[in-house]
């Protein structure tokens, strides 16, 4: 409940009591007022002469009273009012600043904030599921880095023992000594992919990002991206279908964007059946850019299709698989596409994964004056 809809709410709510009470106050006051004078009419003089001559008194300045009635009334149903919005607001602020997310006792205020009331209760129930969501996200990032840690001496005890071997055998085959060499280079890239994990960990947080706009040939470079990934491609003997319009362009910051596909592309790449085929298709409109990567692979279950743009989530949990990374590309691909105001959306079915990011088609002219 935003502070408008309170305020209008607690205001209602007085103008209502104060009616009511003036509404009780002027009937209180007439009905004295015909009360008193029957009373003076028709009181005995022998038998109540006191009374009488208080009645009596009050009679003759019977307009005065009810003037002084009618002023002074509202003027002490105001006074009343004020001290029970006071009331109001001091319980309103204690149980705010009492109020503890591991408890699960309800908030109690008057009845007059039965409607803030409810949006607190709702409001702390909101903030307990985002302080589990943030301490679920934050004990998965240090077991990532418990991971990455362990799993930084396997390559460098490799290198080091490889490369002594190198050192102290001088009489090894030239076979043997090339094979030396290329496991010591292959775990020096696969050192190199858990430092950059490290990098990916620490710089995540994409919120306070500018983009700098340019237009790009889509065509152009995604074909250059695909030719880079030929060796992972070949690995798994993958093919893939390239089904752009064309001359088709994309104005956004482009080496975010190129971030983007590239998460993507080797998210195919890893989770691809061998010898399949990865398409990339677009939709394009006036306003409007569909870009469609598919793969053949395992279907990925409802449950953790749900969750696969979380940081640090990955489908494979296991640390020693041979892809298995920092578990942050497809949520930096996703921060990257919403700062684009975009959005990216994932289905899967049949052994058919399917990632789709809509952009909107920015004009140049829009470009250069932001």
């Amino acid at each position: 409940m935003n502070e408008r809809r309170i305020k209008q709410h607690i205001l209602k709510q007085m103008l209502l009591r104060f009616l009511i009470m003036i509404s009780i106050g002027v009937a209180l006051i007439v009905g004295g007022t015909f009360a008193l004078l029957l009373i003076n009419s028709y009181l005995p003089l022998d038998r109540f002469y006191i009374l009488y001559r208080g009645v009596a008194w009050l009679s003759n300045r019977i307009e005065s009273v009810a003037v002084f009635a009618i002023v002074a009334f509202p003027v002490l149903i105001l006074i009343v009012q004020w001290r029970q919005l006071i009331s109001y607001l001091s319980a309103l602020a204690a149980r705010v600043e009492t109020i503890e997310l591991s408890s699960n006792e309800k908030v109690a205020l008057p009845a007059i904030l039965k409607d803030t009331e409810v949006h607190i209760d709702l409001m702390k129930s909101r903030l307990k599921e985002k302080e589990l969501l943030a301490k679920q996200a934050e004990q998965r990032k240090n077991d990532l880095v418990v991971y990455l840690a362990h799993d930084l001496k396997t390559p460098i005890s490799s290198i080091i023992g490889y490369l002594t071997l190198l050192r102290d055998e001088k009489q090894i085959s030239q076979e043997l000594h090339d094979r030396y060499v290329q496991v010591a280079l292959n775990n020096a890239e696969r050192l190199d992919d858990l430092i950059n994990e490290f990098f990916e960990i620490t710089r995540f947080n994409l919120a306070h990002v500018s983009l700098q706009y340019s237009t790009v040939p889509l065509n152009r470079m995604l074909e250059q991206m695909l030719f880079e990934l030929h060796p992972l491609l070949a690995d798994k003997q993958l093919s893939y279908r390239l089904e752009l319009p064309d001359e088709l362009e994309l104005t956004c910051d482009v080496d975010k964007m190129q971030r983007v596909f590239d998460n993507l592309l080797r998210n195919a790449v890893y989770y691809s059946f061998e010898a399949s085929e990865i398409t990339i298709t677009a939709e394009a409109s006036d306003s409007t850019l569909k870009l469609h990567f598919q793969n053949s692979g395992f279907t990925i279950p409802p449950e953790k299709l749900e969750r696969i743009f979380e940081q640090f989530y990955r489908l494979d949990s296991s640390r020693s698989t041979q892809y298995g990374g920092a578990g942050l590309g497809l949520a930096i691909a996703k921060q990257i596409v919403e700062l684009h105001h975009g959005r990216i959306t994932a289905v899967s079915s049949d052994n058919q994964i399917r990632f789709t990011i809509e952009l909107p088609r920015l004009r140049k002219e829009k470009v250069a004056a932001q």
